[in-house]
């Protein structure tokens, strides 16, 4: 029998923590290992409990939900971080995507599109609302190239590069083994590889890597 993903809910309102959580546990193969109240408390719980995935607020009492990401991802590398929030903020989004979230979802969306995005980002896969995706394509288009040395991804092969572009498109890993005949597995190794070489630690900030720095078309 598969272990269930192991979440963690941070979020100043107590009664939005509440429905959450009842709507995960009336789920198979969802366990909800803890709840915070505010940003500080998040990233403690998230270090010490090490859950799967942790939906995280943006805007909370404390240290800013940037902030949160930051240190989870520093401090509980392989735990997966989606911002649960109803900011529509471009500048939001991007900086928490930054920061190392692995996805951004609105408050708005539907229960079962919660619980598939949980299941996918503990998966490894990003995760967005898709109207926030509309904004981060628009947001990238409109930025300025960075200005970031290409030693990094001049390290990457012409396969990494390949896939790398199919990450920029927000592709998920079985999109990309079956365009390019691989198997899911061979897909995953090669995200670690490219995240590795250019020092990032989620796909979506690879996707945002790729984009600014002029590696895919944007808005392609």
């Amino acid at each position: 029998m598969e272990q269930p993903i192991r979440v963690l809910l941070v979020d100043d309102h107590t009664l939005f923590r509440s429905g959450i959580k009842a709507l995960l546990m009336r789920q198979p193969g969802f366990e909800v290992v803890g709840e915070a109240g505010d940003g500080l408390e998040g990233v403690k719980r998230a270090i010490s409990l090490k859950p799967d995935v942790v939906l995280l607020d943006l805007h909370m009492p404390g240290i800013s939900g940037k902030e949160a990401v930051q240190a989870i991802a520093e401090d509980a590398p392989d735990t997966r971080v989606v911002m649960l929030t109803v900011s529509e903020n471009a500048e939001d989004l991007v900086d928490t995507l930054r920061a190392g979230a692995l996805g951004y979802l609105l408050k708005n969306i539907d229960a079962d599109y919660l619980i598939d995005s949980v299941r996918r980002a503990a998966d490894g896969e990003a995760v967005m609302s898709q109207q926030m995706t509309a904004k981060l394509m628009q947001n990238l288009r409109s930025a300025p190239l960075s200005a970031a040395s290409p030693a990094l991804h001049e390290k990457l092969s012409p396969r990494e590069r390949e896939i790398l572009g199919f990450l920029a498109k927000g592709a998920s890993n079985k999109e990309i083994a079956r365009s390019l005949d691989l198997a899911e597995s061979t897909v995953k190794i090669h995200i670690q590889g490219i995240l590795k070489k250019l020092e990032l630690t989620s796909r979506v900030q690879a996707a945002v890597y790729a984009v600014e720095n002029g590696l895919v078309q944007r808005g392609a």
